[in-house]
């Protein structure tokens, strides 16, 4: 067999991968849209895909010449816009789907006698250029704090005012274990103003109570400092979830000395082990140490445990709240290694806003945009489910022949997601591959 033909069976296996992928949301979708939107949805999401652009990756007139063929675009940009504008269906059934699959998950790693996490992390959608656009609430601009902040060099120049846009919230659920690619469990977006304005503390509180209905003590919910608080864990606490904080070092707890901050508590005291540690994020080896103590909140006496761990001169500790009981230290070391893990949801949301655009759309509507934005949540969990072993053989095919990158740096890298997406596309481009005859065998 050629070399040509192939490539082309090979595009046409990873077509009908990805329609195996959502094909029981397919299903769900076909009862409620006629079959040329379902057949429009599937063929969106290999657009999505194949489109790279960090600016116009999302706009309906360039996917439009995706869906079909360039000089067809105008018509390809309409079946989209049909597709988004039908009230037939709405986001909740991408929803829905995401967190069936993240159940499942969830089963699979407890069979294998593995540890459960759910990280959790904010972050905002901005759209600086569109204050139009219905329903956008005022965000604080991470990405103006990443431009502005000191680095070496140069320094901070706006006064340490912050600089607010129009967005929205947002907000993304993890299921990972120690191992292993993650799978997203939800994402959330929500407003401040307009008719579908709401508030944080009814968004997490909703969510929290979802995960705590449906899982219970079965997982670890990983948060970072901006969960800190006595009232979210006093929430957390009546709801019976395992949890881990990383802890703000000026706020109180309660140990046997009394009410003093979490840095005060640890301080002076000798680490209880030290451990050689690899640092992913810098690459290199790091000496840390580790101590813990039993604590509680000032308003309130179920024990917790603080566990600091200390990565060395130069760099802050870590002050690890939970209330999951540390009997030894290897269940101390557990914790600091859980919450590692948690720097994915990081990794998520740096590849959706650069990779996959998750910030260009130009739609006006509130549910429109709300259903494009899950379609590309979709497809990312697409492309991660492809970070699988059982694709080891085909994700080497693909990044040899498509995606080739020369240094040790590539060579080298664990988790490939930019390189996978980018070989996807150019074998798409090269050899189009239509999802509609997989999805004609599946109706």
């Amino acid at each position: 067999m050629s070399n040509h033909v192939t490539h082309e069976q090979q595009a046409q296996a990873l077509g009908r991968e990805l329609v195996a992928f959502v094909a029981p949301l397919l299903m769900e979708l076909d009862k409620q849209l006629d079959k040329r939107l379902v057949r429009t949805f599937a063929t969106s999401l290999q657009a999505i895909i194949t489109l790279r652009h960090s600016v116009y990756g999302l706009l309906l007139s360039e996917l439009g010449g995706y869906i079909l063929t360039p000089d067809k675009a105008p018509a390809g940009t309409k079946r989209l816009s049909n597709l988004l504008r039908s009230t037939k269906w709405g986001h909740e059934a991408i929803e829905a789907y995401l967190w069936a699959k993240a159940e499942r998950r969830i089963e699979a790693l407890e069979a294998q006698g593995k540890t459960v996490l759910v990280a959790w992390d904010e972050s905002v959608w901005e759209k600086p250029g569109s204050p139009a656009a219905e329903d956008l609430g005022l965000v604080r601009s991470a990405q103006a704090d990443r431009l502005v902040r000191s680095r070496v060099g140069n320094f901070k120049t706006t006064g340490g005012r912050a600089i607010v846009v129009p967005g929205m919230q947002w907000l993304t659920l993890l299921v990972l274990g120690f191992k292993g690619a993650p799978l997203v469990a939800g994402m959330q977006w929500w407003t401040t103003q307009g008719k579908h304005a709401t508030r944080r503390r009814s968004e997490m509180g909703d969510w929290l109570w979802r995960c705590a209905q449906a899982w219970g003590q079965r997982v670890l919910h990983i948060w970072d400092r901006g969960f800190a608080g006595h009232r979210w864990l006093q929430h957390a606490l009546e709801l019976d979830v395992r949890f881990l904080v990383r802890w703000r070092s000026g706020y109180h707890l309660v140990d046997a000395k009394g009410r003093r901050p979490a840095w005060h508590i640890s301080r002076g005291k000798r680490s209880l082990d030290h451990r050689l540690i690899w640092d992913s994020r810098r690459r290199c080896w790091r000496k840390t140490g580790i101590f813990y103590t039993c604590v509680s909140l000032p308003d309130h006496e179920m024990p917790l445990w603080l566990v600091v761990s200390r990565p060395g001169k130069g760099r802050k500790p870590w002050y690890l709240l939970t209330n999951v009981p540390i009997i030894s230290l290897d269940d101390a070391w557990q914790l600091v290694f859980a919450y590692a893990r948690r720097w994915q949801v990081e990794m998520t949301y740096r590849y959706a806003k650069t990779e996959l655009a998750m910030q260009s759309p130009r739609l006006w509507s509130w549910h429109n945009r709300l259903k494009l934005l899950f379609m590309v949540t979709l497809v990312y969990d697409f492309l991660l489910s492809l970070l699988n072993s059982d694709f080891n053989a085909l994700r080497q095919w693909l990044l040899r022949h498509w995606c080739h990158r020369t240094g040790k740096r590539y060579r080298s890298a664990a988790i490939p997601l930019y390189r996978l997406r980018s070989a996807l596309s150019r074998l798409w481009l090269a050899f189009p591959s239509s999802p509609l005859p997989s999805w004609e065998n599946l109706g």
